[in-house]
């Protein structure tokens, strides 16, 4: 019996021991916090600013009078292909200058034809490829083109005299769906340099299969919208739209540099 007691007192010691190593071992619990779902959290804007940076050529724009686009017409899309290889130079000219700029009239201009677009088709908008040009841009665009001087102006303008871009009163565009920014399907690319892209051979082309009526019926449409605005088109770009005559534009402004 003394045998006994004496096994079971060990086991019970035993069994004790196990039990405080267990206590010692144990991880205390993570404290558990509850937020309040009716108290303001205010985050400081000053630690998520963006940096919009303006580059010495955008600077220059602002600084010789003309205006951002995006800031006079809502809802307006901009890409300019100057600012991309996606371009018939196929180099980026523009660096670090991705807004579009064009003469404080011009810009209001752009801005009637945009809300005379919008009362006719509510579900479209401008997606913009080129405005203002500076001199600095085109001479160097003149020097890259690989053709005998003699017909580069059919591609681009002598920067001695100057195009219309040139003085921010000519604007490069196409349709785009309002709530994408997806462009429109106009027969052909910017800066495409053919038949298909003439407005004055849509007839020719159509017949010869090279575009479509609904290529044309898109084109119509932002002819529309930019004659409402008092834009003119060219008869070899759908895309090109001039705000005044050369010799207007001579009158009114000068040529940005």
């Amino acid at each position: 019996m003394r045998k006994l007691n004496i096994i079971l007192a060990f086991i019970m010691s035993c069994l004790l021991a196990f039990s405080c190593s267990q206590k010692d071992l144990q991880v205390p619990q993570e404290e558990t916090y509850f937020v309040d779902a009716n108290e303001d959290w205010v985050i400081d804007d000053e630690e998520f600013e963006w940096e919009d940076e303006i580059g010495a050529l955008e600077q220059s724009l602002i600084d010789a009078g003309l205006v951002n686009i995006t800031d006079i017409i809502p809802g307006i899309f901009v890409d300019l292909k100057y600012s991309t290889a996606d371009n018939f130079f196929g180099q980026d000219v523009y660096g670090d200058l991705y807004r579009c700029y064009l003469q404080p009239e011009v810009a209001e201009m752009l801005k009637v034809a945009h809300e005379k677009l919008q009362e006719a088709h509510p579900e479209l908008t401008f997606l913009v490829y080129d405005g203002v040009r500076p001199l600095s841009v085109q001479q160097i665009l003149w020097d890259n083109l690989d053709k005998p001087d003699s017909i580069k102006p059919l591609y681009v303008a002598d920067p001695k005299i100057g195009g219309l871009h040139n003085f921010g009163v000519a604007v490069d565009l196409t349709l785009a769906h309002a709530a994408t920014g997806e462009a429109l399907d106009m027969g052909t690319a910017y800066d495409y340099f053919g038949y298909p892209a003439y407005p004055d051979r849509e007839a020719q082309m159509l017949r010869e299969g090279k575009i479509t009526q609904a290529h044309i019926d898109n084109r119509e449409i932002l002819r529309q919208a930019m004659k409402a605005g008092g834009f003119s088109g060219i008869g070899s770009e759908w895309w090109h739209f001039n705000a005044f005559s050369r010799k207007e534009a001579g009158e009114k402004f000068g040529l940005v540099k």
